[in-house]
């Protein structure tokens, strides 16, 4: 594995960091309170050519690698602080304008992706309902087919971007009895007959992220819209966990990164028992332990972008980066609030804000309990008949 860094690549990196810094903190700390989205901040976002990385120039992308890709949103964590607003771009990237390059028709690819990647359309992925989480397959959404397309019917929740999405990648069962290869996924567009994006949900943490309901209620489909063949949406949304496992978390390691320098210099200014917090041996180790994650979580990081890079499997990989990374920026976020004691339980200190965030990590794109059991599975252990 060879992750040595060109000068193009850092350039991008250091770019993405300043850009994120400069233009996206503003108003942040009212923006959480209030649970507020930016749509300001998505298109400058977009005009930075954030959505448009890993795109093809055919498409007005920059036609980036993955390993580009990865460290541009490495460099949005470190500098930004939003993380709700870089999950909901995350949330466009490989869970929609993924499946629409991999999975889409010509037409579909030339009509959606341009409006996409320049914030003209936000995007969003239905896949969970309310009776079907980890059990992501077993849905009760239906797709009837009629004539010229499909009439879908179902509840969609915990879809990101919903209350202000412009398409939706749905996904529904043309035949229960088939299970995986009944399911099918469609392009829904705001505006269509029978779609619906119901409330808004409240969330602990990522709370610049617009979070929602979809519902549909005799929606039509054109075929026009179906994504990919009839059956193939268990495929397809594997690709999508695929892409997200192994690229949405990126921006977690410049989080890390923020975080860990932000704690040195509060360890190096504050004065306890007349001297720095950073001479106490137990202050010293957090922030030694936060180094250790960080590094390990960009090399399980770069590992998985460089084996998808050559065309390896990832699966195992994905969910080890997944897990580890999501479980590192916990722990590292509970310690950067014990570093700053009572300041980093306050809000305006902008220190707990990375805790109330990073518990999302754990649970979207796979719980951490689900990359255990795909890890075991890759592993060769027998499968638990539960899960």
């Amino acid at each position: 594995m060879e992750f040595s860094l060109t000068e193009d690549q850092l350039r991008w990196k250091r770019a993405a960091t300043q850009f994120a810094n400069k233009e996206l903190r503003a108003g942040l700390v009212d923006r959480d309170s209030d649970g507020a989205f930016s749509s300001e901040n998505w298109l400058k976002c977009a005009d930075f050519g954030i959505l448009g990385l890993p795109v093809p120039e055919t498409y007005g992308g920059s036609g980036s690698d993955l390993l580009t890709t990865a460290l541009v949103m490495e460099g949005l964590g470190r500098g930004c602080g939003d993380n709700g607003l870089i999950f909901a771009l995350n949330a466009q990237m490989w869970s929609v304008q993924a499946p629409i390059l991999s999975f889409g028709s010509d037409e579909q690819k030339s009509r959606f992706i341009p409006e996409l990647i320049s914030g003209r359309l936000i995007g969003a992925h239905g896949m969970s309902e309310p009776d079907s989480g980890s059990d992501a397959y077993s849905l009760r959404t239906r797709a009837e087919r009629v004539a010229g397309g499909y009439v879908l019917n179902g509840l969609k929740t915990f879809v990101t971007n919903a209350p202000q999405a412009d398409l939706a990648v749905i996904f529904a069962t043309l035949d229960p009895a088939k299970r995986l290869g009944g399911i099918t996924a469609f392009l829904v567009e705001r505006g269509m007959p029978g779609l619906e994006f119901g409330r808004s949900l409240e969330k602990m943490g990522l709370r610049t992220a617009p979070m929602g309901e979809v519902v549909l209620q005799d929606c039509f489909v054109p075929e026009a819209n179906r994504l990919g063949p009839e059956g193939g949406g268990a495929s397809l949304f594997n690709a999508s966990m695929g892409w997200e496992r192994s690229c949405i978390l990126a921006s977690h390691v410049g989080a890390m990164e923020r975080q860990l320098q932000t704690c040195v210099d509060y360890a190096r200014e504050r004065v306890q028992f007349g001297r720095p917090i950073g001479g106490f041996q137990a202050v010293a180790n957090r922030i030694a332990d936060m180094k250790v994650r960080l590094e390990t979580s960009r090399l399980l990081l770069y590992q998985v972008v460089w084996l998808s890079a050559a065309g390896k499997p990832t699966v195992m990989e994905a969910a080890m980066a997944k897990l580890y990374l999501s479980e590192c920026f916990v722990a590292s976020s509970l310690d950067a609030v014990r570093v700053h004691g009572g300041y980093g339980y306050m809000t305006e200190f902008e220190v707990e804000r990375d805790l109330r965030d990073s518990i999302g990590g754990t649970i979207y794109s796979g719980t951490s309990d689900i990359q255990r059991v795909l890890i075991a599975r890759w592993l060769g252990l027998p499968a638990d008949k539960s899960a």
